[in-house]
């Protein structure tokens, strides 16, 4: 083992890796019960996206350690699992089952896949402006807050305003209120875990609020109703097949190109902590570490658990010391242990229904239509998640960090950014809002007389996006 993990070139010892394993899930097992409360929204099974969340997080995490040997722990990605829940199977294509869902990530994971060993995925991330690729992180980040503070009931629709104030005399939006400031107190005072330990605190208010009830058993077998969703047939048809119709298209297109950037902005930033990245900007090992994060994508939809990628959070191992794949082996290990405890944690990250409230979710009134056997059509009733929707404000807030990196005093360059920022959790689409930015970009650009300045291929696809919005608005 001291061998094959290179202990000593690298400074470290079994111990430290331990701990470094430990801390990384600590700071990122609060996705266990994020991820299947935002999936069950769009009428994914809860058990299922549990034990796919946590079976996945844990295979592809042992994976990464073990093949590139590097601290880089992985798990179903915030921010695509809001986007295919919302925009792909929710607001923007009602009809799309869920299964069909995950069929879109599946292939834009075996399209990644094949351009890393192509080579050809470094040369598409060249042909997007810099600026662009930071603002797409950014838009992210204000969808999730939207749709945080939404399922935790702080903000409800308006007729003429769009959004206002929620109903502060309910119980579920003090629970997300103590979610939220406890996770920010646990974040500034640097404890380890500290969007875990929030969720916890929220979930004690919960109970604490009779907003939650302990469950009769917190052990269950593993439930695997979501695996190999792409090949299950729905309608009379294979989802695969369903995945690639024009509408979807795009959909694979943008998530690809969120999976993109997120991975490598993850990547460098843990490698410069951990001393795997070079002087000239390149990471040691890239080819491995990027093959298993492809694969970790299509792995997410044959799974059902949405996109799994790089966590930003391992981050969190190397600072206590992790510098080996042992660190992300550990972390895998661990989640791999929580697949069987989903009545616990669908009492943490699952939906509870109000009947007949006065306060309405977005996801009921943007015209989405749930299962029945989630909300009953008609009724009045909706789903809130409390517990978890102050991490959700949280983790959209960490995105934010790029936004200081665009360059605002170029306005060739700040507009679309800006654009494609507001235009992702506005629009509630992430590729509307890519579009927005790509179409504005070249268009000043060509405005400007600046033609050599712009790739080609972001002639093709703002070409694209002006189509498939005018196409849409028939």
């Amino acid at each position: 083992m001291k061998e094959y993990f290179k202990f000593d070139e690298r400074g470290t010892d079994l111990k430290t890796e331990l701990l470094s394993g430990a801390a990384t899930f600590l700071t990122m097992a609060y996705i266990i019960f994020v991820n299947p409360g935002i999936l069950s929204a769009a009428g994914v099974p809860f058990a299922g996206a549990v034990t796919a969340t946590a079976l996945g997080a844990a295979v592809m995490s042992i994976l990464m350690g073990a093949v590139a040997n590097r601290p880089l722990a992985l798990a179903s990605g915030m921010g695509i699992n809001a986007v295919l829940t919302f925009s792909v199977i929710g607001f923007q294509q009602a009809n799309v089952p869920w299964q069909v869902g995950m069929s879109v990530i599946f292939i834009e994971g075996l399209l990644i896949l094949l351009l890393v060993v192509t080579g050809f995925r470094e040369a598409v991330m060249d042909s997007i402006p810099l600026n662009l690729k930071r603002a797409i992180g950014v838009g992210i980040g204000l969808f999730i807050t939207v749709i945080g503070l939404n399922e935790g009931g702080i903000i409800r629709p308006a007729p003429i305003t769009m959004v206002s104030l929620g109903d502060f005399s309910q119980h579920y939006v003090w629970v997300t209120l103590i979610g939220f400031f406890s996770t920010a107190f646990f974040m500034a005072a640097k404890i380890k875990g500290d969007i875990l330990w929030g969720i916890i605190s929220a979930a004690a208010a919960a109970l604490l609020l009779g907003v939650t009830a302990i469950p009769q058993s917190a052990f269950a077998a593993p439930h695997f109703g979501t695996f190999f969703a792409p090949f299950q047939t729905v309608n009379g048809q294979l989802a695969l097949v369903q995945a690639l119709a024009p509408g979807l298209l795009f959909a694979i297109f943008a998530i690809m190109l969120t999976d993109f950037f997120d991975t490598m902005g993850t990547v460098v930033a843990v490698g410069e902590q951990a001393g795997f990245v070079n002087a000239d900007g390149s990471v040691r090992d890239i080819k491995k570490i990027l093959i298993v994060d492809s694969a970790a994508a299509a792995a997410g939809g044959l799974f059902g658990a949405s996109s799994i990628t790089t966590y930003i959070e391992s981050a969190a191992g190397v600072a206590e010391g992790g510098r080996t794949g042992l660190s992300a082996i550990v972390t895998g290990l661990l989640f791999g242990l929580c697949a069987f405890f989903a009545p616990l944690i669908q009492m943490i990250g699952g939906g509870y229904r109000l009947p007949n409230a006065s306060h309405y979710c977005l996801m009921v009134n943007s015209g989405f239509t749930p299962p029945a056997d989630v909300i009953p059509p008609g009724t009045g009733d909706y789903f809130v998640y409390p517990i978890t929707a102050g991490a959700l404000v949280i983790v959209g807030s960490l995105m934010m960090k790029t936004v200081r990196d665009i360059d605002w005093d170029n306005f060739e360059e700040a507009l679309p950014a800006f654009l494609t920022m507001i235009g992702i959790p506005l629009t509630y689409n992430i590729s509307h809002g890519i579009g927005f930015g790509f179409i504005s970009y070249t268009a000043i650009k060509l405005a400007r007389g600046k033609f050599r300045q712009v790739h080609p291929l972001m002639y093709i696809v703002s070409a694209a996006f002006l189509l498939s919005f005018i196409l849409a608005s028939r």
